[in-house]
């Protein structure tokens, strides 16, 4: 099975820094989503994709995958650009 390895990022709703160095381990889904016939709500039967785990580490996150059969894809953290523009920009 193949898994994403991020960072996890600030929110922009928060002003400290908490939780930002931890590592995310998120399955990937290996089967597609379908409609339900009843209701129209898409899903799987792919239940590992709802499991989030969380590591202080890195390492500890590849030996974790590595010790349960896990292809990993280590995500690099993105660099946010910032768009410098005046308010009168807005009605050229």
């Amino acid at each position: 099975m193949l898994a994403r390895l991020y960072q996890r990022t600030k929110s922009s709703m928060q002003s400290g820094r908490a939780r930002t160095g931890q590592w995310l381990l998120e399955v990937e889904r290996d089967e597609p989503q379908r409609a339900d016939p009843l209701t129209g709500w898409s899903g799987s039967g792919a239940t590992q994709t709802q499991v989030q785990l969380q590591f202080s580490t890195r390492e500890a996150a590849l030996e974790y995958a590595a010790g349960h059969g896990l292809t990993v894809e280590i995500v690099p953290l993105g660099t946010r650009t910032l768009k410098l523009q005046a308010y009168a920009d807005n009605f050229r």
